[in-house]
């Protein structure tokens, strides 16, 4: 038995990949394009496992994708693969309808093609799990309801409209072919292995380099906020045991403005790793000009898969967050290599 994940080595794929091969055997066919924010250091730990075998390629190219699937039979697909910063998309817009609807369009083609030719049991048990963001459903004000999954999809930057645009394309796929697709809609991620140009990284960072910590606009945007192995957890417990053609959304029930996120971030510090002259790390913060279209507050209400899986969030903020500063306080070397560029030698990243 095999699974095929797609960007796995980008932040909540690898942690994906990692805690999958820590509580199975089952083996994870890597797939992932190796674009900026793909990192194999990631793995690391997983080299010369048998288990997980890592292929170079993009979800865009059918016949890749059709030969790995023939190839290794999986009986799941799981499509993490995607552009993902919403400031990306405002400069360059084309990378991100690209990957995440064309190359989406794609991948669904190949995979119709392959769970179509499974002899039964194996085409009924097939799973299709599409890894999706809160951001499809648009801003709330400060008195709306979190999120369900029956919100109307209003996404307000180029990144949230290619999601939302994937997301019909799986829930098409379903409805017109009977692809057995799963979906969830994830709130803000943070821990291990994120990219430093998110908040939290970011301002780690900075933090300890002794450099301003940007603050957009007010800093009063709010975000519900999931530590990214909760959010793993949940996606294993969805294709587990998710009803086919449904959707569940995943937050960690964290509500908090930007602002107070970075004010806790430099507590911690301030705590675990302090200024050589003893001065606040929230000295360093500084405002800057708001982004374009910034959505002004996301919520998750994650009911329904508490209700019918079972799933709820293990970490508080107040948890996860401490963990996540000590992680980078103890992988300076891995953050270096992300910030330098140098993780992008391995097979010629771009």
């Amino acid at each position: 038995m095999s699974i095929l994940v797609t960007g796995a080595a980008g932040f909540i794929g690898s942690n994906f990949v990692l805690d999958w091969l820590a509580l199975s055997d089952e083996k994870v066919i890597n797939l992932d394009a190796l674009t900026y924010a793909g990192n194999l250091e990631n793995l690391a730990s997983l080299e010369g496992d048998a288990r997980h075998v890592f292929v170079h390629g993009d979800i865009g190219d059918f016949e890749l994708v059709s030969t790995l699937l023939a190839e290794h039979q999986p009986r799941a697909v799981l499509n993490f693969a995607a552009e993902s910063h919403v400031d990306r998309s405002i400069h360059g817009p084309e990378d991100f309808i690209q990957t995440n609807i064309v190359g989406s369009f794609r991948l669904l083609e190949a995979v119709r093609s392959y769970w179509g030719g499974l002899a039964e049991p194996a085409k009924s048990q097939f799973r299709f799990l599409h890894v999706s963001t809160d951001e499809v459903y648009g801003s709330l004000g400060q008195g709306d309801r979190a999120f369900t999954e029956t919100n109307r999809y209003a996404p307000n930057s180029p990144y949230s409209a290619s999601k939302a645009a994937s997301d019909h394309l799986v829930r098409a796929y379903h409805h017109t072919y009977g692809l057995p697709v799963l979906t969830t809609n994830s709130s803000n991620n943070y821990g291990p292995y994120h990219f430093p140009e998110k908040l939290i990284p970011l301002v780690i960072h900075n933090a300890l380099a002794d450099k301003p910590l940007p603050i957009y606009g007010d800093g009063r945007q709010i975000r519900d906020w999931l530590y990214v192995k909760d959010h793993c957890s949940a996606i294993r417990r969805v294709l587990e045991a998710g009803k086919v053609g449904e959707t569940y959304n995943v937050g960690g029930w964290n509500e908090k403005p930007n602002l107070d996120v970075v004010y806790t971030l430099c507590a911690i510090l301030d705590e675990l790793q302090p200024r050589a002259d003893g001065r606040p790390y929230q000295e360093q913060i500084t405002y800057v000009h708001d982004r374009p279209g910034h959505d002004r507050r996301y919520a998750i209400d994650a009911s329904k898969i508490e209700r019918e899986l079972g799933w709820k969030p293990a970490e508080t903020f107040e948890t996860g967050i401490r963990k996540t500063v000590r992680w980078y306080l103890d992988n300076l070397a891995w953050v270096r290599n992300v910030t330098s560029g140098a993780y992008r030698q391995r097979l010629g990243q771009k």
